[in-house]
């Protein structure tokens, strides 16, 4: 069912803004991870832990639900169609993936804010989870990425399905 033309305006809007937003936010958990490593001051990398939990907890986590529940409106309701192409398909394994990883890897930024509250900072251990953490945000950055790009390019390729609805519907 296509969606009217100010409703499907609407869908993009809310799924872009949650798209750049999840980069933004990414981005800047990378940078308060990069800090809480090369730091040496204990108050500035107390609060770069501190500060990932609170990024990746109230705003990593609804930005990607965000932006995986407008790219299914989006698809759903667009001609583009959820399982039609190849790009949307890549589009949707990737935010699931990076979703997922995401919440797997909560415990282990709980762990590192736990940490960092101690009366002792421990900060081999610290600097260990914040080195995982930097790669983490990096890959999440670069995954998050092609999707992005498959936006703007919407590459060619038609799944089976998506050849015979077209087939269909030129009929």
């Amino acid at each position: 069912m296509m969606m009217p033309p100010p409703l499907r305006k609407f869908a993009l809007t809310a799924h872009v803004a949650s798209s750049v937003g999840l980069l933004g936010a990414i981005a800047a958990f990378l940078a308060l991870a990069t800090a809480g490593i090369i730091r040496s001051d204990d108050v500035m990398v107390r609060s770069a832990y501190v500060a990932m939990q609170l990024t990746a907890r109230f705003v990593i986590v609804p930005l990607a639900f965000a932006s995986l529940l407008t790219g299914l409106v989006q698809s759903l309701g667009t001609t583009w169609g959820l399982l039609q192409h190849y790009w949307v398909l890549v589009k949707l394994s990737l935010t699931v993936f990076a979703t997922t990883i995401l919440l797997i890897k909560m415990s282990l930024i709980s762990e590192a804010t736990r940490l960092a509250t101690l009366p002792i900072l421990p900060r081999a251990e610290l600097h260990a989870i914040g080195i995982q953490l930097m790669v983490h945000a990096t890959g999440g950055l670069c995954v998050l990425l092609l999707p992005l790009v498959l936006s703007i390019y919407k590459p060619q390729g038609r799944t089976r399905y998506g050849w015979r609805k077209h087939q269909e519907q030129r009929l």
